[in-house]
């Protein structure tokens, strides 16, 4: 089927043409007018069908509202409420009229992130660093040198603990069974929540006996529900299969256990120690990120699950760069956290923090190694890595090639503001 292209909306009586109100100078209206939004209507639109209900959303907008989400660091809500009231993100987003509606609903954006996928949201990463190529900002030189690292992004889940767990398990399938219209023989709704109360108390208090008992009594509750729910529920659907699944596993797994449950809603959270002081573990996935070692340009961004090495990350991590830019580093720049890995020597050559004996320019590229990490830091708390909202493995992979995203958009605003358009002499 092919595709149909929905109409633009019918300006108002007396309306302004957007173009003719906004500064051309501005760096938004610049990145409206330097990105390719017609490979965006080529590339999604396999992903709508004409005549099966109503007309889709523009694709521009679509993509518009994204770029914009993460790059001002805000949540589908405010930044569909904030649409209304901005006509320069209106003209970043194709608009040619100001417009007095909402242009969606949030969960749109949540069901085109379904739609599209992670591999769909890695051609957004793509036109950006094309966009930057077509300006002469970023060179094919520029990405022969490259810096290479791994962080880790964290979910938005709450500490988890073992009564936490137990409380969120046996609440989850209490839900469960009240919406499949199983017969409980008890909830255990106030009784669970004074427990939890109660063990919150002791530990703050460091009476651990009894914060301990207390534990034992959520682990009790939660094994009552359980066996009920697996003797009433015997053919239940499959997403509440899977609460019932992951109770379970809550219920089983002890301290000493590998690949733990450590979140109801976000079963595939991992546990992950990178050595920090202030922190010992964090919970979520790792990501790796690949810098152009002089401009720091995000050339490469992808999240990865089951805890790897950060040597195994390397040669995905390079492959995606020729993905994105057509081009393959030819020097690749790391820390010791990568040492034993190689990526194939006779095409990129990798160069681990530390190591000495090395030229004056290779010398002076390796301590550039470590201009990544303020890279690393503005993604997660200026453009939305630092805290994960999105639903799954899918979920993480695209926050993480969105915060990529923002961080190349970002850096063509400062190239804006820092070279002005020519206004020709009167």
């Amino acid at each position: 089927m092919k595709w149909r292209k929905p109409k633009a909306a019918q300006p108002r009586p007396g309306a302004i043409l957007l173009q003719e109100l906004l500064n051309p100078e501005h760096p938004l209206y610049r990145l409206a007018n330097v990105l390719n939004w017609a490979r965006f209507e080529s590339q999604f639109g396999k992903f709508y069908a004409e005549g099966l209900g109503r007309p889709a959303l523009a694709t521009r907008l679509v993509v518009g509202l994204h770029y914009l989400k993460y790059l001002y660091n805000v949540s589908d809500e405010v930044v569909v409420a904030s649409w209304v009231e901005n006509p320069y993100w209106q003209y970043f987003c194709g608009v040619e009229y100001f417009a007095h509606e909402f242009p969606c609903d949030p969960t749109s954006l949540v069901k085109w992130r379904q739609r599209v996928g992670a591999e769909g949201i890695e051609k957004l990463l793509k036109e950006s660093l094309a966009a930057a190529q077509r300006e002469a900002v970023l060179t094919p030189a520029e990405v022969k040198t490259v810096n290479v690292d791994t962080t880790v992004q964290e979910k938005a889940i709450a500490f988890p603990t073992d009564a936490r767990l137990y409380h969120k398990a046996r609440h989850a399938l209490v839900r469960l069974a009240r919406s499949c219209n199983l017969p409980l023989r008890q909830s255990y709704v106030r009784v669970g929540k004074r427990a939890l109360v109660s063990q919150g108390r002791y530990g703050a208090a460091r009476q651990l006996k009894r914060a301990r008992r207390e534990t034992r009594k959520l682990r009790t509750y939660l094994g009552r529900v359980l066996r009920n729910v697996e003797r009433g529920g015997r053919k239940l659907a499959a997403k509440h299969a899977q609460v019932v699944r992951v109770a379970r596993r809550i219920f089983t797994q002890q301290r000493t256990d590998h690949q733990k449950v450590y979140s109801v809603h976000a079963p595939e959270v991992e546990c992950i120690a990178k050595g920090k002081v202030h922190k010992h573990y964090e919970f979520g996935c790792k990501v790796w990120i690949v810098t152009t070692s002089h401009q720091g340009w995000i050339v490469g961004i992808d999240a990865e699950h089951g805890n790897p090495y950060d040597g195994a990350t390397l040669k995905p991590a390079l492959t995606q760069v020729k993905r994105l830019t057509g081009m393959r580093p030819q020097e690749a720049f790391v820390d010791k956290g990568f040492r034993g890995q190689r990526y194939h020597p006779q095409a990129v050559a990798v160069y681990i923090s530390g190591r000495r004996n090395l030229t004056p320019r290779l010398g002076k590229l390796l301590k550039r190694r470590s201009a990544i990490e303020p890279v690393i830091g503005h993604t997660k708390h200026d453009h939305g890595m630092a805290r994960n909202y999105l639903l799954g493995k899918v979920g993480d992979r695209i926050n993480a090639l969105l915060s990529g995203c923002a961080w190349n958009l970002k850096k063509l605003w400062r190239y804006f503001v820092e070279h002005p358009l020519s206004v020709p002499a009167p």
